[in-house]
């Protein structure tokens, strides 16, 4: 997308907003959600404050951070120590339910519809509120799987059981060197199943959700469809909202929706057919 092109941000009365969009999602025949950090953040998924001290102030007070992105990143002395950390961070964030209903409350506006949802999230919140497996797309990875750190193939592992005795064993923020996941094929070390680098593993499940989606789009694409994207901001802009914003140029029957805590903005050229709204993802999902 050019640098130069001009774009608009959220205005209006917020509840005429509130009123747009619900009408838009009645008359809607198809609706694609894109997700970002945003939404889980919205649900409670936060990654400092009082979440991040109920969980890892042991890890705060020896090594200094002072939020779980930060942890993630930091130069462990070691391999056990490393896996302490992920192992509890993926607990945290996989495995346990979000505080707030707020994917909940997206799936009751959306489940009676033809529906289909990509997103950059790799919580697995969509399949945990009652999302169609078939109808999703995470496309940058998953906590809850291992893949070789190479690797030596385009194949990943589920790792709950893994990541549950790591947890259950840790002791002073180390794991037994006899947990360390290694991979089964080459004996290599294994790491996150997570998009940060050419490494990233693209296996079979991966490239089956890819098609689906792009089977769904070829289908609908000069359908009544509801662009609805939530907390998506523009770290990764070329997966979602990019893509959103040039189909709905592309179907005059289109409509943009946005929701998005200080970034809820469109280029002026759709903005006739789009709903901006700058808030709360949670209180938006709830008043509608």
């Amino acid at each position: 997308m050019s640098s130069r092109m001009s774009i608009v941000r959220s205005t209006g009365n917020y509840w005429d907003n509130i009123d747009r969009l619900r009408k838009a999602l009645r008359v809607a025949e198809v609706v694609i959600i894109g997700a970002g950090a945003g939404l889980s953040t919205a649900a409670g998924f936060t990654y400092s404050g009082e979440r991040f001290e109920r969980y890892f102030s042991d890890f705060a007070v020896k090594y200094g951070f002072s939020d779980m992105y930060s942890g993630g990143f930091y130069p462990y002395p070691a391999p056990e120590e490393f896996w302490a950390y992920w192992s509890r961070y993926i607990y945290v964030n996989r495995y346990m339910d979000p505080p707030k209903p707020v994917y909940e409350k997206l799936l009751a506006l959306t489940r009676d519809k033809d529906y289909f949802v990509i997103t950059t999230n790799v919580d697995h919140c969509f399949q945990k509120a009652g999302f169609e497996k078939a109808r999703l797309f995470y496309t940058q990875g998953d906590y809850g799987l291992f893949q070789c750190s190479e690797p030596c193939r385009q194949e990943t592992f589920d790792n709950e059981s893994a990541v549950r005795r790591m947890l259950e064993r840790q002791e002073d923020m180390r794991i037994p060197s006899e947990l360390l996941p290694r991979c089964p094929h080459c004996g290599r070390p294994m790491t996150m199943n997570l998009r940060s680098d050419d490494k990233f593993a693209e296996d079979a499940g991966w490239h089956e959700a890819a098609a689906r989606y792009e089977d769904f789009l070829r289908k609908r694409q000069n359908g009544r469809i509801l662009f609805l994207e939530l907390g998506v901001g523009f770290n990764t802009p070329g997966i979602i909202k990019y893509p959103f914003w040039r189909m709905t140029a592309e179907n005059s029957l289109a409509t943009y929706a946005s929701i998005n805590a200080g970034e809820a903005v469109c280029p002026a050229g759709i903005a006739d057919r789009s709903i901006l709204l700058d808030g709360d993802i949670g209180r938006v999902l709830g008043d509608l």
